[in-house]
């Protein structure tokens, strides 16, 4: 009975030494990490692709049915495209743009039967199905007027309504959301607080956000959530401050690295807790990828300040100074960051001329940036203006742009562009909460990102920016098609 009891006494003190203080919980983990990844089975099936390309009529135009093979060894004279169903990534957020003022005003002078197809050529699934929105608190330069919801020099925001938006861009909001439904990202971004409250005394030409109206400014956001809110509309999220290193000759504000952090810190995310809205998302920086870095850095690595931000969102527009896009730069804030979230906030094509319509270097910019956003990390993908008019606007400092679609109000014509049907590529297959999968390409003349839906289904989008048709494989763990894409063409193959 002695060596029983004593072998019972060993085998304890075995299972408590192996165990190490190590909680249920701990190990449960630990031995969750010890099992090898669960392999994808990937079953060959039918192929449907969808091409739009330039001086063809293919506009996300559905071109039959392909069967997958077995797969052979490529060869490298081959190009090929390799998709690892097994390696997945981000969640995807979404695809959307900005219901602006500009938006709004040129959209109430359509006809009803244009307003129907607008909507829908955005929002159902028979369009290319967005549901990100974002809008301006307040005016931006896309609109006829600049404005604030207060009287000027109401410090306290007794005077706060808005009634501004309440004639034109809301109504237009609540018709998008009808059609979202349960899926929407509904999100908004200042320009400029209020003269008073900035150190030019002007909405316009940059100036600072003065520190004794920290606790105002952030008190404004509080009333603009809520307002919008009672309004039915839900608020996900706000950026703290469109492009806070822009001086720009329309409504705009500058903020270093330094007080947006303490900005934040000690009153945005305060106040969002007070006031029982720490469930909505703060996004930080909103402006171009080449000094992305460096606001992540300094904002992320405080942990007290940390603790408020959803993620970081980021423009197209560097390439002003004369450079690439900074693609990597996204990568390295990714990896850096990996609790935070990318955010691709705005981008448009710049400089409007009536006779550019059709020109598909735009499209061409659009897929290039979501290809290479995605592929680098970001969850979600936000256009700017869906709507312009015939002259690139309204806009009230003459800072006309394109957009996916413009209206001739003259004519009640809405006129497609080229980048529509690109951004419809992603947008109009790859649904909320898919997953990104491992991609790759041998050649640098093609460019490829892959999603998988919770549905199951995958979906490659493939672009071909060169002036010849490229023969492609498209292998999936042991399986491949082969098809071709035409000279300036996009595809997206759903499987």
């Amino acid at each position: 009975m002695a060596i029983k009891n004593l072998i019972i006494v060993l085998t304890a003190l075995i299972v408590a030494s192996c165990s190490n203080g190590v909680s249920k919980t701990e190990s449960d983990a630990l031995k969750n990490e010890a099992k090898p990844e669960k392999k994808a089975v990937f079953t060959p099936m039918n192929a449907i692709v969808y091409t739009t390309a330039e001086n063809t009529a293919l506009r996300l135009t559905n071109q039959g049915e392909l069967t997958f093979a077995k797969a052979k060894q490529p060869f490298e004279t081959e190009i090929t495209i390799f998709v690892n169903p097994n390696k997945s990534f981000q969640t995807f957020l979404g695809i959307g743009g900005a219901i602006t003022d500009a938006s709004a005003e040129v959209f109430s002078q359509l006809r009803e039967d244009k307003k129907e197809e607008l909507l829908n050529a955005y929002y159902s699934e028979e369009g290319i199905n967005y549901n990100i929105i974002r809008t301006s608190i307040h005016s931006s330069d896309f609109g006829s007027k600049s404005y604030t919801y207060i009287k000027e020099g109401d410090s306290e925001l007794k005077t706060f309504s808005i009634e501004p938006d309440r004639k034109l861009r809301i109504p237009m909001i609540k018709r998008a959301i009808q059609l979202i439904k349960n899926d929407l990202v509904f999100y908004a971004s200042p320009w400029s607080p209020p003269a008073f409250m900035k150190t030019n005394k002007n909405m316009l030409q940059g100036g600072k956000l003065l520190p004794e109206y920290y606790q105002n400014w952030a008190n404004y956001y509080i009333k603009f959530i809520k307002a919008y809110e009672a309004e039915g509309i839900s608020v996900w999220g706000v950026t703290i401050q469109n492009e806070p290193m822009a001086t720009q000759r329309w409504e705009s504000c500058i903020y270093t690295a330094e007080e947006e952090r303490d900005f934040l810190k000690n009153y945005l995310g305060p106040t969002f807790e007070k006031q029982g809205l720490g469930d909505k998302n703060i996004v930080v920086w909103d402006h171009n990828r080449d000094l992305i870095s460096q606001r992540a850095n300094t904002i992320f690595e405080d942990p007290e300040a940390a603790k408020y931000a959803w993620g970081i969102g980021f423009h197209w527009y560097e390439t002003w100074t004369g450079g690439e896009p900074k693609y990597d730069n996204l990568g390295s804030v990714n990896e850096s960051f990996p609790t935070k979230n990318l955010l691709f906030t705005e981008g448009c094509q710049e400089k409007f001329d009536v006779s550019h319509y059709q020109r598909w270097s735009n499209a061409e910019r659009y897929g290039n940036s979501m290809i290479n956003d995605f592929n680098h990390g970001t969850v979600g993908w936000t256009d700017w203006n869906i709507l312009l008019d015939h002259a690139g606007g309204p806009n009230h400092v003459q800072n006309f742009c394109f957009a996916p679609i413009h209206a001739d109000t003259r004519t009640n014509e809405l006129i497609y562009t080229p980048s529509y049907y690109y951004i419809g590529h992603f947008s109009k297959f790859i649904k909320p909460k898919a997953k990104r999968i491992s991609t790759t390409t041998s050649r640098s003349t093609i460019e490829s990102t892959s999603f998988q839906n919770k549905n199951g289904k995958m979906v490659t989008v493939i672009m071909n920016k060169t002036e010849e048709p490229i023969d492609y494989k498209l292998i999936v763990g042991g399986y491949e098609i082969a098809y071709t894409i035409p000279p300036h063409a996009i595809q997206s193959i759903i499987y």
